[in-house]
């Protein structure tokens, strides 16, 4: 990192952002993750990936055994039609966002490179993580493309940025002795901004109840673009949910721009509490702003709840204007802790 990204040039593109395509990894032959839910998880990534394959590219993980079938399920939820690329690169888990490379662009060139990060599997908690943790090596070694290491442990749901050098986090994740012990918070901001580009870092406290990550910001906060930010909402003030949301909404009363301005701040209230009897989660970390953002469309998780279901599609409907906004049932997906956002990694253009 002596010519880190920053200093050659490089950052990390908002989301929104033109893109060239969005990277998956397949839940391929790991039923233990998915205790008899294994086929309608198969399924429900079919959905996803031939849903973005009608706006974008898809390339997917995934060992080569499975890419005939894999492609057979995604044609026939997708229609002959879908824009679908496969890669030789095994994977433990689906959890693009956390492992995946976090991509890089060139402010003057274009040029794309990636920056690969540690993978530690949360702190520790799921294993094994080793398949994953090559990801970022194999997708730049595919796409010809440069590779900085970034110096620390890192989960890509665990930052959300502007294009205008801001970042937010989380203390309960990067400041947790389960990542970088031997890291300060100065120096974990250092690593932030010189390997992704960026100016400022801002902390919010921590995640949602049951987030096994230990409370990714991709659940609680994110820029739909450079002034404005959708939060998560507990209005019940019974839930732990509501103390956790209120703290970090008084944080971000302390956010600025770089001009000085305060950021439009808009309110999306969580589903109402999804739980899973004997499951090892009683609550399931369901969030309305675990979105993807794709070029024409913004797929957003749904939770079989018809009144703040609509509620959260109509919103980012009026944040999006000029984006379809696709509900994704992601029930079965969220029982093992993540939704649209945690499964995918946007590649820029």
């Amino acid at each position: 990192m002596t010519s880190n990204p920053k200093s050659l040039g490089y950052t990390m593109p908002p989301e929104w952002s033109p893109q060239a395509a969005i990277w998956l990894s397949w839940p391929a032959g790991q039923p233990e993750c998915w205790p008899g839910k294994l086929d309608a998880v198969e399924s429900a990534f079919a959905t996803i990936a031939a849903t973005i394959s009608r706006y974008q590219l898809v390339r997917i993980n995934a060992p080569l055994t499975r890419h005939e079938e894999i492609l057979r399920r995604i044609l026939i939820n997708g229609g002959s039609e879908a824009r679908v690329e496969l890669f030789d690169h095994p994977n433990n888990d689906v959890w693009c966002r956390d492992y995946g490379p976090l991509f890089v662009k060139h402010r003057e060139t274009g040029e794309l490179a990636v920056t690969d990060w540690g993978f530690n599997g949360w702190g520790d908690k799921f294993g094994p993580y080793d398949l994953d943790n090559q990801i970022p090596t194999r997708i730049a070694e595919s796409l010809n493309l440069r590779r900085f290491e970034g110096g620390m442990i890192l989960e890509g749901g665990s930052i959300e940025q502007n294009s205008l050098g801001q970042m937010l986090t989380t203390e309960a994740v990067l400041l947790n002795p389960n990542r970088n012990p031997e890291l300060s918070k100065g120096e974990i901001e250092h690593l932030l901004c010189a390997g992704l580009g960026m100016n400022e870092i801002f902390w919010l406290s921590s995640g949602i109840e049951g987030d096994d990550t230990d409370g990714h910001i991709d659940d609680i906060a994110r820029f739909v673009d450079d002034q404005t930010l959708v939060i998560s909402r507990e209005r019940d003030g019974r839930s732990i949910n509501h103390r956790i949301l209120a703290e970090n909404r008084d944080r971000l009363a302390d956010f600025r721009l770089p001009d000085g301005s305060r950021p439009e701040i808009i309110d999306i209230d969580l589903p109402e509490a999804c739980e899973v009897p004997d499951w090892r989660l009683p609550v399931l970390p369901a969030s309305y702003v675990n979105f993807l953002i794709l070029n024409e469309a913004v797929l957003v998780p749904v939770f079989g709840q018809e009144k703040r279901d609509r509620n959260a599609v109509g919103l980012l409907g009026e944040l999006f204007r000029d984006r379809d906004i696709v509900p994704i049932n992601a029930l079965d997906i969220v029982r093992e802790g993540g939704a649209i956002h945690c499964i995918s990694q946007q590649q820029p253009a």
